[in-house]
């Protein structure tokens, strides 16, 4: 953000981190009868798809080549502060409506098949009445499904219109919570177990870990639901009213995966307190341990602390007549025995050990 100081607002800076070499386009058109998929270099072939009668959906992958963006938004006719919000890769999930398009921002989140590790990643939508647009940072992401339906013959996206192809997007979006949740679910699960069985200090790294994605998470989901709900009650020509139907559907999980949030979060808090729990008695079972240990030898000590005296019984009768006994070194061993196992006895009785 420090290299957009001083500009003014609507320069075209990208914030964020280069994730490709080179940007891609995908270019999607069809309608019911026809279909069109290809990968451009040049942004100037995307222009003639914007008056067509069919739906078209032009996918960027890689948003650092600022002049490629920049001669998009051109062509159909975006904002430049709509410009500035794409490019800025750390921009809340908002939604903007314009005069002749809406804009969307989205926090994309998966899972990478081959770490295992959770990607949060930014997709910028736009709507126009016959085109969405779409900004990604890198290629990869959760559209597959949408693109093999679109290119089905007879499938529901080629019957309808850009708004419907919109929801499909967002939809996929949101879904996709849901399997990154289950992917948390699972891991919560695992913690507990380990903190049931035992308790290490790695096991409190996790929790912090599990609990700082789930931070990072509820970050991206609760703006979202503003931003559908935004969505849903614009008055705009652009959504049909056959399509906030499905837009609704979207909301009501949008709201569900904000509960599984916060039950998440609620239990990862209970796990913390259950390692400390589990910490605090495992001290508390070593020092009673210890504690019954040195109680024993309390009077053992006391014992061997009074033989230890080096007092003469040849000086005077009363300086331990004991000393002289041919039994008497037995006789104190024996006694010191007794004391002990009388004491463990005594505990046990108590349930002290």
């Amino acid at each position: 953000m420090s290299k957009k100081k001083g500009m003014p607002s609507g320069s075209l800076v990208h914030v964020g981190e280069q994730k490709m070499k080179d940007t891609e386009i995908t270019i999607m058109d069809f309608d019911e009868d026809h279909f069109e998929e290809k990968k451009v270099k040049d942004v100037k072939e995307c222009k003639r798809y914007k008056d067509k009668t069919t739906t078209t959906w032009i996918n960027i992958d890689g948003l650092h080549d600022i002049e490629k963006i920049e001669e998009l938004g051109k062509f159909y006719g975006l904002h430049p502060l709509l410009m500035e919000d794409i490019l800025n890769t750390y921009k809340r999930p908002k939604y903007e409506e314009f005069e002749d398009h809406l804009f969307l921002v989205l926090k994309m989140v998966y899972r990478d098949k081959k770490n295992g590790q959770i990607i949060k990643e930014q997709v910028s939508v736009v709507i126009g009445e016959n085109f969405v647009l779409t900004f990604q940072e890198k290629s990869g992401d959760v559209f597959d499904p949408i693109r093999n339906r679109i290119k089905k013959e007879g499938s529901r996206i080629r019957s309808n219109k850009a708004d419907f192809l919109a929801y499909t997007l967002i939809d996929a979006v949101v879904d996709n919570y849901f399997v990154v949740l289950e992917e948390f679910g699972e891991r919560i699960e695992n913690i507990e177990s380990e903190l049931i069985d035992n308790p290490e200090q790695e096991t409190l790294y996790k929790i912090h870990n599990t609990k700082r994605d789930m931070i990072t998470l509820r970050k991206s989901v609760w703006p979202l639901r503003e931003v559908i709900n935004g969505f849903l009650r614009e008055d705009s020509h652009l959504i049909r009213d056959d399509t906030r139907i499905y837009l609704r559907d979207i909301y009501d999980h949008t709201i569900q995966v904000v509960d599984t949030i916060e039950t998440n979060r609620d239990i990862l808090s209970g796990l913390l307190d259950l390692y400390l729990s589990s910490i605090s008695n495992r001290m508390n079972e070593v020092m009673k341990v210890l504690t019954i240990i040195a109680t024993i030898f309390i009077p053992l000590t006391f014992v061997a602390g009074i033989y230890g005296m080096n007092f003469d019984p040849d000086a005077s009768p009363l300086n331990m007549p004991e000393l002289d006994w041919y039994l008497g070194y037995p006789i104190t061993l024996f006694g010191m025995l007794i004391i002990a196992v009388v004491m463990v006895i005594y505990f046990r009785r108590k349930k002290w050990l």
